[in-house]
């Protein structure tokens, strides 16, 4: 794979496997892989072959949410993260159904991906956050699919505390559909693609739509303007500054 590749794309047998692969920054949602999923994405969705979409990872970590090292000194307009909707809208407004597989660490926009799918397996080793107030920075464009799906009581305390939590309460509370021991990961996925491959491609599509009728919550040009002023503000450039330097922001007691 060339260097500049931060995404692996494989279609065969009807399965398109988008698999997140820059374990060197936890496949962080980077200018680069922003680019190369929304391309293989619409790739995908243009394929008359493709009937499932999958979205994998490599190494430890599934998405460690955006770049940081890229957000950090820059101002509203040049955050790079404008795009981030249309990927999030094309993934949830797909018309063939998504798998999101989770064999460890989602945080912040990395939850945003798995809100998107249609179907979520997690293996144990799996965690979640949402990280974004511990940043400075407000979880605004993920919120848009994330609540949706989630249990809202459970989604309001995990939004505001931050905390770290694992497949058990991440199914209960509606982000993950199918958690399972890291060893049986591989044949549920296969298992869950098979399913949906056994629908009618025009009668798969119809069903989603009426699924997802209900619409994106919110609109999503106030919300990445909400995400943006708070990726520029003082606290969240201050929030970037102290994860990236490894200590404590200013404002923990």
């Amino acid at each position: 794979m060339s260097p500049d590749r931060v995404l692996q794309v494989s279609v065969e047998r009807g399965v398109a496997r988008l698999t997140l692969d820059s374990p060197a920054n936890r496949n962080a949602l980077s200018r680069a892989m922003r680019a190369q999923l929304r391309e293989a994405v619409d790739a995908a969705l243009a394929d008359d072959a493709v009937r499932v979409l999958v979205l994998d990872h490599t190494g430890r970590v599934f998405c460690s949410g955006m770049d940081l090292s890229e957000a950090a000194g820059s101002g509203a307009e040049d955050q790079g993260i404008r795009e981030f909707p249309d990927l999030l809208t094309s993934l949830f407004t797909s018309p063939k159904p998504v798998l999101g597989v989770v064999r460890g660490p989602a945080r912040a926009g990395g939850v945003g991906l798995l809100a998107t799918c249609d179907v979520v397996v997690a293996g144990a080793a799996a965690t979640f956050a949402f990280s974004e107030v511990r940043l400075g920075i407000v979880p605004a464009v993920i919120s848009a699919v994330v609540l949706p799906r989630m249990v809202p009581h459970v989604a309001h305390r995990l939004m505001l505390t931050g905390e770290v939590f694992g497949a058990e309460l991440a199914a209960a509370g509606g982000l993950v559909d199918l958690a399972v021991p890291d060893d049986e990961v591989d044949a549920t996925v296969d298992a869950q693609v098979t399913a949906l491959g056994a629908g009618a491609p025009a009668a798969l599509a119809e069903t989603k739509r009426l699924l997802r009728s209900g619409g994106l919550r919110g609109s999503f040009d106030e919300l990445q303007e909400l995400s943006a002023r708070y990726f520029a503000s003082e606290e969240g450039q201050e929030g970037i500054a102290a994860f990236r330097e490894k200590r404590p922001a200013r404002w923990v007691p």
